[in-house]
């Protein structure tokens, strides 16, 4: 084995590694694509998150809230953060890091382009939700985010990683993942 050379047992489940189950991540990738793209758009044209982030205030002020010794967040080191967000105002830069970390994050899932890295972003972005205590969709969006970080090497190949890996140089061997020289 070349020192750059990884190897995969052959008990890591095959979904993870064979070309042939690109098919099922497909409709996956391009669901959650879509729904991350859409939640992107509709904050894109509302004033209250685009141009002062006062909905994204309105979240935070709400999630710091503590009543009757319970809170939306169970973890003090996670209020003290959004409590500093709130203090020095960067709920106006912010909230379009969002706008557009949701926008980028659908996009590349849909076109299938870094779906690995796409979808590490995607669970980053639900994990602070879940923090700050909102469960709506995002449990569900964090489970097939990290289903598609682990199909990495074959979730994006009935897309534009297909070409980005091959141009890269990166072998999809079940094997090993090797850089070719």
């Amino acid at each position: 084995m070349k020192s750059h050379e990884i190897r995969v047992r052959p008990t890591v489940l095959p979904i993870f590694y064979e070309k042939w189950a690109s098919i099922l991540f497909l409709p996956l990738r391009l669901w959650l694509g879509w729904e991350w793209l859409t939640s992107g758009y509709h904050k894109l044209l509302n004033p209250a998150w685009m141009e002062t982030g006062e909905a994204l205030k309105g979240f935070w002020a709400r999630a710091v809230i503590v009543t009757d010794g319970k809170g939306a967040i169970t973890y003090d080191w996670y209020r003290s953060f959004l409590q500093f967000m709130l203090d020095a105002q960067a709920h106006t830069w912010f909230a379009k890091m969002i706008i557009f970390g949701e926008t980028m994050v659908g996009v590349a899932l849909i076109i299938g382009a870094f779906v690995g890295v796409a979808a590490f972003f995607g669970a980053l972005m639900n994990w602070n939700f879940m923090m700050a205590g909102s469960a709506s969709t995002n449990p569900m969006f964090f489970l097939v985010s990290i289903f598609l970080i682990l199909g990495w090497r074959v979730a994006g190949h009935l897309g534009a990683d297909y070409y980005i890996f091959k141009w890269l140089g990166i072998i999809r061997n079940p094997h090993s993942l090797v850089k070719q020289t």
